[in-house]
């Protein structure tokens, strides 16, 4: 048996790199499309449900690669019909993520870090060392099982996204960014880049990069205080 240590994250590999890893293993090239479709387009993490794929590919592919995938830890269910999850990473880290239904909309608040960057003093997550910066599959994770709770406790699916759970996102640039790619792909999540906030507590560096790479999405700027003064002592930066 192969140490899953050893295994290979095939969602770490670009449709391309997964077209030469299943050609080193005499595969066809046509395949790749079909498990990278299992992957982002229907979110499946366990390659026994695809399919469509035989069983000698299927058993390959586990000896293979390996699906990191977030798995919710425990749900909470709140009167106000929210619901706050907690989320397992495949290190054994643990994120908060938040369903926020709304008569017009269904919201998922997802993590984008472990920890944080910041030391905010009206957030917990402050008062917390920041471990590690979450990677785009690990926030990608969060919004499929969040709108799986949508469904079923709502029969509807998601329709916003905010980046304003655990975590500055704007300090975990290209993980945010390449999230956001992946949801809005058409071969992803597909849903569109202007139902996506990314709340930042305000790093300037790095919200004059977001418009110097023109980003689709909106952006939110907790202020929480009327002058620098006082938001400087709740919320050095």
């Amino acid at each position: 048996m192969v140490d899953s240590k050893s295994k290979i994250d095939i969602r770490k590999l670009t449709l391309e790199q997964l077209r030469s890893q299943l050609a080193s293993l005499g595969e066809q090239a046509f395949r790749a499309k079909q498990i990278h479709e299992w992957l982002w387009k229907k979110s499946c993490t366990d390659f026994d449900h695809m399919s469509n794929l035989s069983k000698p590919l299927r058993d390959l592919l586990k000896q293979t690669f390996v699906i990191n995938a977030a798995r919710v830890r425990q749900a909470q269910y709140s009167a106000d019909r929210t619901i706050k999850s907690s989320f397992v990473l495949y290190d054994g880290n643990i994120v908060e993520g938040v369903l926020i239904p709304a008569p017009d909309r269904m919201t998922a608040c997802v993590s984008s870090q472990v920890g944080c960057s910041l030391t905010c003093k009206f957030c917990a997550t402050g008062y917390m060392d920041r471990k590690r910066n979450l990677n785009a599959d690990e926030i990608y994770d969060q919004v499929v099982l969040i709108g799986k709770q949508a469904q079923e406790h709502y029969g509807q699916p998601l329709t916003n996204i905010v980046y304003m759970g655990m975590g500055e996102p704007l300090l975990n640039y290209a993980n945010v960014l390449a999230s956001v790619q992946r949801i809005t792909a058409a071969d992803g999540l597909n849903m569109a880049a202007k139902r996506i906030t990314v709340s930042t507590a305000g790093i300037a560096k790095m919200i004059k990069k977001l418009g110097d790479d023109q980003v689709r999405f909106n952006l939110a700027l907790s202020l929480h205080a009327a002058n620098d003064q006082k938001r400087n002592e709740i919320m050095p930066i």
